[in-house]
């Protein structure tokens, strides 16, 4: 059946109330293009990569080290604009679209302000945080012209995020995905012709491949705002009436502070975890980079749901329909274990084909193989430890997620990780099970705490 619009363009689906009907269709209809937006989204450094790898070894690590440091400015960002996703779920849900209008507007000073920032730390301090790692001199200039570009361009960046979270927070998933389908695509399309210098464009090399990333970002975000303020999509956004709030800004970066410091430390903790597998050998190194790359993939149907449940949650919380809200989070662990159990299953049997995918070194793979059958253990606990993370943060509880991240963390995996292969004779498995065994306690905690619904009575 399709689609009938009325005069302004707006879709049917986009008028749809999700406090109400199916919850699995609800859940289906808003996941799978958020799943598609989480990956599309991480594509970025990886497609500068693909092309820079072309450039040499200093390029390479220039490139591979400036790029942890922008994705942890873009999880930065994201979690600060989680306030901004928990508040106009609710308000949506509630049917105040005014007031999620006029949250919205307060965004924009976040992310003016967070602009300004990064821009200041590029240019000034690019070079200085590069050295402080002890790279030679070529990889620090190459680095450093990476970093730099990006960082002043993270205004870009975070106009799309901005749009785009307040479109699926509004309940408008498809949109987003739309568009960042068609900036990826120009983004791989262009980034060739300004890294090597084809047809009339100069060979930049590196400060081409970030060059491409600020225009390509720049480019959707614009078409993400011109959705958003032409009515586009479900929350139609007008600077009608502006005026700083701000009690409403103080809101927003109340719920999203703990939320950044959750991703900051899953940054963190993988860079320990790194340094624990090093004295094992360059193989042990590889297979850990290969298995994490496999999982960047695994996780995102669970971040997909997480958000979605996160939004629904939210807006049914708006609606006070808590017990649907709650109801909400429970049929997402059990889709999500489901997928898993089937990935899980696929994994036991022929692991050795997925990890053939990356790599045909024998030894690799074997050791690649093990590490995946030990994973297993997380995937099977991984719907209460993604999905209700993303749901608790979606629906303004961010305490919980940061506090069970930092205690699990600090008190379970980092001393687990590096006393198993101490006082066993694991080896290096030894750091694989303490990952795992600490995701388990992570999702205990997680299933006790939403069982309890102290979250049902969370203020915003």
């Amino acid at each position: 059946m399709g689609m009938t619009r009325d005069p302004e363009g707006r879709s049917d689906v986009m008028e749809r109330d999700w406090t109400k009907g199916s919850i699995i269709g609800n859940l289906w209809s808003l996941s799978w293009p958020m799943t598609i937006s989480s990956t599309i989204m991480i594509l970025g450094p990886t497609i500068d990569m693909i092309w820079v790898g072309k450039l040499g070894a200093a390029s390479i690590a220039g490139v591979g080290v400036s790029g942890i440091a922008v994705m942890s400015v873009n999880a930065l960002i994201f979690g600060l604009f989680t306030g901004l996703r928990a508040l106009v779920a609710r308000f949506v849900g509630a049917g105040e679209a005014q007031e999620a209008n006029h949250v919205s507007q307060q965004a924009f000073v976040i992310g003016i302000a967070f602009s300004i920032f990064t821009a200041v730390i590029g240019i000034f301090l690019a070079e200085p945080i590069l050295l402080l790692l002890g790279l030679e001199a070529d990889v620090v200039a190459e680095g450093a012209a990476y970093m730099r570009i990006m960082l002043i361009g993270m205004v870009t960046m975070s106009g799309g995020m901005l749009a785009q979270s307040v479109m699926q927070a509004s309940g408008d998933a498809i949109t987003p995905m739309q568009i960042g389908i068609a900036t990826r695509i120009f983004h791989v399309a262009l980034c060739p012709f300004l890294v090597f210098g084809w047809w009339v464009f100069p060979r930049l090399g590196v400060t081409g491949a970030a060059l491409t990333g600020v225009i390509s970002q720049g480019a959707g975000g614009a078409i993400l705002l011109w959705a958003l303020f032409s009515g586009r999509t479900r929350l139609r956004l007008t600077l009608r009436n502006f005026h700083f709030d701000g009690d409403i800004i103080w809101r927003m970066i109340k719920i999203g502070i703990p939320s950044s410091i959750t991703m900051i430390q899953i940054n963190l903790t993988n860079m320990i975890l790194m340094w624990f597998i090093a004295p094992f050998g360059t193989l042990a190194v590889a297979a850990h980079s290969l298995v994490g790359r496999v999982d960047g993939f695994i996780q995102m149907p669970a971040m997909g749901l997480g958000q979605a449940a996160g939004v629904l949650a939210a807006q049914n919380l708006g609606a006070e329909q808590p017990d649907r809200a709650e109801k909400t989070g429970w049929i997402s662990i059990v889709l999500y274990t489901a997928i898993m159990f089937v990935g899980s299953l696929v994994i036991w049997f022929w692991g050795r084909n997925v990890v053939g995918i990356f790599s045909s070194d024998p030894p690799l793979v074997e050791m690649s193989n093990a590490f995946l059958r030990i994973q297993i253990v997380q995937y099977m606990v991984f719907g209460p430890v993604i999905v209700l993370m993303t749901c608790l943060n979606g629906v303004g509880d961010t305490i919980v997620p940061m506090v069970n991240i930092l205690v699990t963390m600090w008190g379970v995996q980092i001393p687990l990780a590096y006393f198993l292969p101490k006082i066993t004779n694991l080896g290096v498995y030894g750091v694989r099970w303490g990952i795992v065994l600490a995701i388990a306690v992570r999702a205990i905690v997680y299933l006790v705490y939403f069982k309890l619904g102290r979250w049902k009575q969370k203020q915003v």
